[in-house]
This record gives structure tokens, sequence and C-alpha cells, in this order.
């Protein structure tokens, strides 16, 4: 499928014609695996008569309860090296509970989007505090680097809290 803002042409219907063909033709040789979020899956397989029916098996994966999420964002921190303080586990909760009220929540792609911005927040942190207001005579130490604090995840929650309502997409 070719998708090129340079390309006027969209190759999609006949992607999608050829596909069905070798589908049909080929059945007994040849394993097609789609994968996309369910709405979106459903709203494809709407547009295409007999598509639904030429799959063989539908799984469908639930969302990750915001529990389990936060436990991704341990294993993410512990990864990256990071430590998480048990008082930002409970503003991370927060936020992932708001975040997956809001559309295109994408359960641990989020995670780690509000990983990334957790520890960019933590390095702006450390360095206002060391750098800036010369705190222990700028001198940090390692744990220091390392920690991400809830103050580094209530920007993320803040950012939801505060965005005008009717533009609200994701934080």
């Amino acid at each position: 499928y070719l998708d090129n803002a340079a390309n006027e042409r969209d190759y999609g219907q006949e992607s999608i014609e050829i596909l069905l063909n070798v589908m049909e033709t080929q059945q007994d040789d040849l394993v097609v695996a789609l994968a996309g979020y369910k709405d979106r899956m459903d709203k494809f397989f709407s547009y295409i008569p007999g598509m639904m029916s030429r799959i063989g098996n539908h799984i469908d994966f639930p969302n990750y309860s915001a529990d389990e999420l936060v436990e991704i964002a341990g294993v993410m921190a512990r990864e990256l090296e990071y430590d998480i303080t048990p008082d930002a586990f409970i503003v991370f909760k927060n936020y992932i509970e708001k975040r997956m009220e809001l559309p295109y929540f994408s359960n641990a792609r989020t995670v780690r989007n509000a990983m990334d911005r957790a520890r960019m927040n933590s390095a702006i942190r450390t360095f206002e505090k060391y750098a800036i207001q010369g705190v222990n005579g700028g001198v940090c130490t390692v744990d220091d680097l390392k920690a991400i604090t809830a103050e580094d995840f209530q920007v993320l929650v803040d950012d939801i809290d505060n965005a005008d309502v009717d533009k609200r997409i994701f934080a």
C-alpha cells in the first residue's frame, strides 16, 4: 500500500483487490496477518465486502488495565536505569486513568511516550535545581539523575487538566 502525499494516486483499493485475489487463488499457500486497533479494523472491514469472511481467525486483545500500565512503566524505567519514586507511581496512575479516557490512547505506546516526557521533565527539573539554582553547590548525585518524581508526571496530568476540552485529544 502506498500512501504518499507527493503522489496523488491512492493505491489502497488496488492493493486490497490484488490481496483478495491472491488470498482466493493461493489460499492453501498463504497466510495473511492484519493488525490494528479494533475500531479501525472494524472500519477497514466494513469498506471491503467479503474481507471479514476471508480472514479465518480474529483475535481481539483487550487494553491493559491502569495498574498493568503502571507496572509496564516501572519495567521501562528499570530497563533505562531510572528510578520512579513511590509517590510518582500514584501520579502516573492518575495520568494513565485520565489519558485512557481521551482519544488515541494506545496502551504501552502511551506509557512509553509518557515515560519519555517524564524523563525530559526530570532532566529539566534536575538541571534547574543544581545548575541554575546551585543547590548543593551545583553538584548532584547519580540518584538525583536517575530519579523520576511525582513532579515529573504531574506536568502530564496538568496538561490534560488544563487543555481546552474541545481540543483535548492527547497529552
